[in-house]
């Protein structure tokens, strides 16, 4: 055991310093606990990515440029989620099919 002081004073000084940090200690640890609830409930919340991405051109008169499968390293900035009949239509009409992730493979069109 650590060498306390012998005087009462003392002792009840470092007593009540001791409580104080205890009670910050406690306090941190509230606040720590709160974090990992609100990022375990921002992880269990977040929305699930789209299936399908589809390409867009450089403004809003372009035609669109490819159809990505929603997991595609390859897919640009300017995307936005499409559903299925979305993703067919797109291809079918002529949008390009991405050449990485294939979703005209995945979409049960045949391998060109």
């Amino acid at each position: 055991m650590t060498d306390l002081p012998p005087d009462l004073p003392r002792l009840r000084t470092l007593r009540t310093f001791l409580a104080v940090l205890l009670v910050e200690i406690d306090e941190a640890i509230a606040r720590g606990e709160q974090r990992e609830r609100e990022e375990q409930r921002a992880t269990r919340d977040r929305p699930k990515p789209p299936a399908w991405l589809l390409e867009l051109g450089l403004n809003r008169n372009s035609p669109p440029v490819q159809v990505h499968q929603g997991d595609c390293w390859n897919s640009g900035k300017r995307t936005r989620g499409i559903s299925l009949d979305e993703a067919r239509r797109a291809i079918t009409e002529g949008v390009k099919p991405c050449n990485v992730c294939r979703p005209d493979s995945a979409l049960g069109f045949l391998d060109s």
